[in-house]
Order: structure tokens, then C-alpha cells, then sequence
């Protein structure tokens, strides 16, 4: 089942849709680097161009992350 997570961006309401791994993923990775969630949502908002949605932004995000971590080890 997805899971919702509603944050404020910038003063607006908004929401991001996850699968349940991901989502996991996200607050693993916000655990580890000692930041919120709605900190590192934030931070990939003001980064993202184009026309990625900010729920495939953070999917993207999440895997670069992955990605990297694996990279260096």
C-alpha cells in the first residue's frame, strides 16, 4: 500500500506518494544524514528542473543516494 506524507513546502501544503520501500528508504537515509524528512524534501524541491513530479523527484533522489552509498563501499 502506498504511503502519503504531507509537508509544507516553501509555506504551501503539499503531498508526496511512496511505496512502502521507499518511503523506508527516505527516513533511513534522513536518520543517517541527521536531517528531517521535510528537510531533505525541501532540499530536493529547490534542486529538481524540468517536469519530474516531487514524488518521482524524491524516488530519484533515494536512488542516487543508494547508488553512491553502494559505490563507496
Amino acid at each position: 500500500m502506498m504511503k502519503k506524507l504531507s509537508i509544507s513546502l516553501s509555506g504551501h501544503q503539499t503531498s508526496i506518494t511512496l511505496e512502502p520501500e521507499f518511503f523506508t528508504a527516505l527516513t533511513t537515509l534522513a536518520a543517517q544524514m541527521g536531517k528531517s524528512v521535510a528537510g531533505i524534501i525541501n532540499e530536493i524541491d529547490a534542486t529538481r528542473t524540468g517536469n519530474m513530479n516531487l514524488s518521482s523527484a524524491v524516488r530519484v533522489w533515494i536512488l542516487n543516494q543508494m547508488t553512491f552509498r553502494e559505490i563507496k563501499q
